[in-house]
């Protein structure tokens, strides 16, 4: 070989050696290797935990509307079924087969099959005030008994601390069947973010809380309260999407697709991936009107039932209560009892008739006919639980109907509200509807 070629190449290796002997290099070397190890070690410990979890859910402590919440132990379902950690189980639906070895050994409770509305009423009214020093007006508990009595979707609004999440978990309480809160996440935007989804490592679905206790609840004749609260800090309509339109449906065609496949032993319930969604469920969402959270958009105002809490009640002596076991199939009955007896009165029919009538012809305005039912349906309610017609008409007006004027330009408003104060004047007598008066009035102090 050519000697200039040789002094070329051992010039050449003595470069390449010194640069990946240097210091630098031996850094990048060991940046490398420790880079490496620690890939390693998150993934063992990523599996590790991944299976714990399938196993033995954690439990949450939730604060919640400012307040702590009552201790809930939401994942060990001593509400109804009780369920054994068993290690035998290969399914990937690890805790609902639990579920459904629970329910062969369950014994349903002895419920109270007498019990009326204007009872339910009272008596969560003085359990809540005795048992937990929570206070609320009688109007607001019949507001509330009324309304899960037309929709299993309701929205409770209003400043914190005032009661939202603590009447739902009160009411669970009430019904000795502990409400199981789920914080809504910001990040939440599809159906998995809140019933769960498969985890392809560990080849389990990671079970929601919720898809547990709505599973749970296909097993028994018990009320269940599922509390989301701070709905709207995260759009209702992403990842409540799915069960939004199910409420469309007939309760027996309402079913929510849980996977895609079909699995040998998978559990029981799941008709093809599909869970049926069982009726004596009900959803409750806490909401805050600030910055920091999402307008809730009229899909979701007009298939669930509104309640307002912008006020604390007044405390008052209670009578010391129990709470009361009350199965789904006997408030049932009594909702339909009270539809049947307590229909709206003509007189009032042509009332309303007469509002939506102005509505529509001054502002474009109509509340559709899944109000008109919602109204039809809530009016007879709120009367079996001891409140009058006109104060169900005046809460169920100022919530669905006049709310829709919000979105109108103020210039509009400005020019009009004296003739629909007038419109409400001539029909029902301002001094008869207190919490339309106030929206009116809310609605021209926006408008100035």
């Amino acid at each position: 070989m050519n000697p200039t070629n040789n002094m070329l190449c051992g010039t050449l290796f003595e470069t390449l050696w010194s640069i990946l002997s240097s210091r630098v290099a031996m850094t990048l070397y060991f940046v490398l290797l420790f880079g490496s190890v620690a890939a390693i070690i998150i993934s063992v410990l990523y599996l590790t935990t991944e299976k714990k979890q399938a196993k033995v859910p954690e439990k949450k402590e939730t604060k919640v509307d400012g307040e702590e919440a009552p201790e809930m132990k939401e994942e060990t379902f001593t509400g109804a079924l009780e369920i054994i950690d068993d290690d035998d189980i290969t399914s990937r639906f690890h805790t609902l087969v639990q579920l459904d070895r629970a329910a062969q050994r369950y014994v349903a409770p002895k419920y109270d099959k007498d019990i009326t509305l204007p009872v339910i009423c009272h008596n969560f009214r003085n359990y809540a005030g005795s048992a937990l020093g929570l206070f609320y007006s009688e109007e607001d508990i019949r507001k509330f008994i009324a309304g899960i009595g037309v929709s299993h979707l309701m929205v409770m609004q209003g400043l914190s601390g005032t009661g939202k999440t603590s009447m739902a978990t009160a009411f669970g309480s009430y019904l000795q069947n502990p409400s199981t809160v789920i914080p809504v996440q910001p990040m939440w935007k599809e159906r998995s973010d809140i019933i769960g989804y498969f985890n392809e490592f560990t080849k389990r679905f990671s079970e929601g809380t919720l898809l547990k206790k709505l599973y749970e609840a296909r097993y028994t004749d018990e009320m269940y309260v599922i509390v989301l609260d701070e709905m709207n800090i995260a759009r209702v309509e992403y990842y409540f999407a799915d069960f939004l339109s199910q409420m469309e449906l007939s309760p027996s065609n309402r079913y929510l697709e849980v996977v895609s496949d079909t699995w040998d032993d998978d559990p029981k319930l799941l008709n093809r991936g599909m869970l049926r969604i069982p009726e004596n469920v009900w959803f409750i969402g806490t909401a805050n009107n600030d910055d920091s959270t999402f307008a809730i958009s009229d899909k979701v105002y007009d298939r669930a039932m509104m309640m307002n809490l912008d006020r604390k009640a007044d405390i008052f002596e209670p009578e010391p209560t129990e709470g009361d076991k009350i199965s789904f199939t006997h408030f049932k009955k009594l909702v339909e009892e009270a539809k049947e007896k307590y229909s709206l009165s003509e007189e009032m029919n042509e009332k309303v008739r007469k509002i939506d009538e102005f509505l529509t012809s001054q502002y474009h305005i109509t509340y559709g006919n899944r109000i008109r039912r919602q109204m039809e349906e809530f009016v007879p309610v709120y009367i079996a639980c001891g409140g009058t017609e006109i104060e169900a008409i005046d809460d169920m007006i100022a919530k669905k109907v006049l709310r829709k004027l919000d979105s109108l330009s103020p210039v509009v408003l400005r020019y009009s509200i004296d003739a629909l104060e007038n419109v409400f004047e001539t029909t029902f007598g301002l001094q008869n509807m207190t919490l339309c008066r106030e929206s009116l009035d809310r609605l021209r102090r926006a408008a100035m």
